[in-house]
């Protein structure tokens, strides 16, 4: 298939074009190179897809609906599948607006032009996020009427949409409910990648809470193949995508790295911040029936991966903005 990538700079986004690219479908990568997080590691992501055959990249923001429809006009898509975003709960709560802008009105700028080029499928990421005060583990069925933070009210708004175009022009939807996704070349604002750089460098760590806190944690090749299941045809579906166990707490993770890195970790505690979750825990036998997805990287392997990439790549990691 010829496929539409949006945030192919992006965590999930890179690994998912990699992996499709390897498949064999050809995939057109679009990104706005924003500055949310350092643009190094952007560019790092960018320079291991572009030598990829099947891969082709432009640099536009899903804000330019002339240039998202000029891009629907050179190409004939097979589908779509909108990674773009800007995520992060902390900072939704300083610049809410330009969580709008891209995660629920450059949304739309995309299903529009699905609808006016007649684009059968649409894969949406969302977050666990909308599930914060909802009895664990979290089901696709729960209501999400009460998002706690701007981020996730953005990605609510996005999911609504979508069903109203599902609704309105029979564009087959999947909605994909990431859980905390972690690995080589994660995001420099999430912890994980922060950690592990704070424990070998022997900085402080910056702790909200007391580290009781946990997620389910989710490698992120085993998310990009969930992704990839998700262009499935299936009229609209909500599918969680996370690891699926008994969450681990963000003690038990520092942990993991204080042993693969052999240093103790320094502690900064911090109060907890009141937009975060405490918990989460995702129910994913939908996935496994639907998409016949589950993960396959254990906690372990993921954190030694994590850790190795850190070390092989360590020369302009640590120079990296966290």
């Amino acid at each position: 298939m010829l496929i539409l990538l949006t945030g192919c700079a992006g965590f999930v986004g890179w690994k998912t074009a990699e992996l499709l690219a390897e498949q064999g479908h050809k995939v057109i990568g679009i990104d706005n190179i924003n500055d949310y997080y350092d643009v190094d590691l952007k560019r790092w992501r960018l320079n291991q897809l572009t030598p990829l055959e099947n891969f082709r990249f432009y640099k536009i923001d899903l804000e330019d609906r002339t240039g998202i429809e000029a891009l629907f006009e050179e190409h004939v898509f097979d589908a779509v599948i909108n990674l773009a975003a800007w995520a992060g709960v902390r900072y939704s709560m300083v610049n809410p607006h330009i969580y709008v802008k891209t995660n629920a009105l450059g949304n739309l700028n995309l299903l529009d032009a699905i609808r006016k080029k007649g684009v059968k499928k649409f894969v949406l990421a969302s977050t666990s996020s909308l599930y914060a005060g909802q009895e664990m583990p979290f089901l696709e069925s729960l209501p999400v009427n009460e998002p706690i933070s701007p981020y996730a009210a953005s990605k609510k708004a996005a999911e609504a949409m979508a069903y109203t175009y599902h609704h309105l022009y029979g564009i087959d939807v999947s909605v994909v409910r990431y859980f905390t996704v972690y690995g080589p070349a994660g995001r420099p604002d999430m912890a994980p990648l922060r950690f592990v750089r704070w424990i070998d460098e022997g900085t402080p760590i910056t702790l909200f809470g007391d580290g009781s806190q946990s997620r389910d944690f989710a490698y992120v090749d085993d998310i990009a193949r969930g992704t990839i299941a998700a262009l499935k045809e299936v009229d609209f579906e909500i599918i969680n995508l996370g690891g699926g166990k008994n969450p681990i707490s963000i003690s038990r993770m520092i942990k993991a790295f204080e042993g693969l890195l052999q240093k103790k970790a320094v502690i900064d505690e911090k109060p907890f911040v009141k937009a975060d979750m405490l918990y989460t825990w995702a129910e994913i036998s939908k996935a496994n029936d639907l998409l016949g997805w589950e993960p396959v990287v254990s906690f372990e392997e993921g954190t030694k991966n994590l850790v190795d990439w850190y070390l092989a790549e360590k020369e302009w990691v640590s120079k990296i903005q966290l």
